[in-house]
């Protein structure tokens, strides 16, 4: 093995870009035949140049496109431990956290106890209070929600407290007050993953939503990569909802919610002109929010054809120094039926000038990311993961 020092770690994640169903998959209410990479690959929109050269269809049990004989980049297929598959569970797996018991949903909508909670806190009535999407709510609601000042209370199929608010009735700081209050109360049995505000404007029937939204998130249970890494000196630059996600803790600088994937992308180039020591994790949420519970195969194509033309830039300016490991955080397949994530194993793909070009095989938690980055900075973490480095390291 060459001596090597690392000094970044580019942590991309294609947020719901699964490669295929869990064994687990039907506990979650997920078909066996779910598969977010093969319902893309297979919309005949996504040539997947760059994805392919670092052995995006090498990884084992894909069930879709067609492997080369030498990808660039090592790859691996990981299975979520946690009880979950949603954003915030499957960040925090991969930064070090397995939870043993899923967040709480609520198909049904809201208990009365905590919507009369939440209209205590507001000084508001609240309206909905059902599983909606998130632009039918405000088509179906919005007009009442302005003649009464009453906020529009919303969820879905993930652990999520949603309210939308217009903003000419509504500050964007007043509804994020709004959240801060309910997040104060969804706590304990109630805690939920997420708070999301849902600012939109326009008027009725044609309403859009907003790029304010911001979400709230669960402080994390336990010790993540991103604390091992601050608490060595290292630099955790988080771009797009990394912070929502990791409530803010770990991070030793957020660039902020991406307006769209491209604006992400921008992001993350800029940080690989900058001068840094540690960890850049960067999400991209076009893929799931916009795409995958849409079931817009096309547009999730589209999507990711974008990010693999971006790469074609990005690889090459990569220093000696660097590592990017590309991945997912669950799946949302937009060939699958209805409108939930599917539970999915995802991809992960590692790529540099250190890094030897192996086929990892399948790991049993999204945990050996971070184990791998901590010990890539020798930074101590307690984890269910284990590193990698000693199969990937040249």
């Amino acid at each position: 093995m060459m001596e090597h020092k690392i000094n970044r770690v580019f942590l991309i994640v294609l947020d719901s870009f699964g490669c295929g169903a869990a064994p687990d998959a039907a506990d979650f209410g997920d078909a066996a035949t779910c598969n977010t990479l093969r319902s893309v690959t297979e919309s005949g929109a996504f040539p997947a140049k760059n994805l392919t050269q670092l052995g995006i269809y090498n990884i084992d049990g894909v069930g879709t496109g067609v492997p080369i004989a030498a990808p660039i980049g090592a790859h691996a297929r990981l299975r979520e431990l946690s009880r979950g598959k949603d954003t915030t569970i499957g960040h925090w797996e991969m930064a070090g956290i397995v939870s043993s018991e899923p967040l709480p949903t609520y198909p049904d909508g809201f208990p009365t106890e905590v919507i009369e909670r939440l209209e205590a806190a507001f000084g508001r009535k609240i309206l909905c209070n059902k599983p909606y999407s998130g632009t039918a709510v405000i088509h179906d609601y919005g007009k009442e929600h302005e003649e009464t000042g009453a906020l529009i209370v919303y969820t879905s199929a993930d652990s999520v407290l949603q309210i939308a608010a217009h903003e000419n009735h509504v500050s964007v700081e007043q509804l994020y007050d709004y959240c801060k209050k309910a997040r104060a109360v969804m706590q304990g049995k109630h805690g939920v993953g997420r708070v999301i505000a849902r600012p939109f404007v326009g008027t009725y029937p044609n309403y859009t939503r907003t790029p304010r939204r911001h979400d709230f998130s669960l402080d994390p249970t336990g010790d993540t990569v991103l604390d091992a890494l601050k608490r060595c000196g290292d630099d955790v630059i988080g771009v797009g909802k990394i912070s929502d996600i990791f409530g803010g803790r770990g991070l030793t600088r957020s660039l902020g919610v991406n307006e769209n994937n491209a604006d992400g992308m921008a992001k993350t180039s800029a940080l690989l002109r900058e001068d840094f020591t540690g960890l850049a994790f960067i999400n991209l949420v076009d893929g799931d929010m916009v795409y995958g519970h849409r079931r817009d195969t096309a547009g999730y194509a589209r999507a990711m054809q974008e990010f693999d033309d971006w790469l074609t830039d990005f690889l090459p300016a990569l220093r000696e120094d660097d590592v990017l490991m590309i991945t997912a955080d669950h799946g949302c397949d937009p060939g699958a039926a209805g409108t939930d994530h599917t539970r999915e194993y995802i991809p992960l793909l590692i790529y540099g000038a250190q890094i030897a070009p192996v086929n990892l095989g399948t790991y049993p938690t999204f945990a050996m990311i971070g184990a791998s980055i901590a010990d890539l900075f020798n930074a101590p973490l307690t984890t269910k993961g284990e590193s990698f480095l000693p199969r990937i390291l040249k």
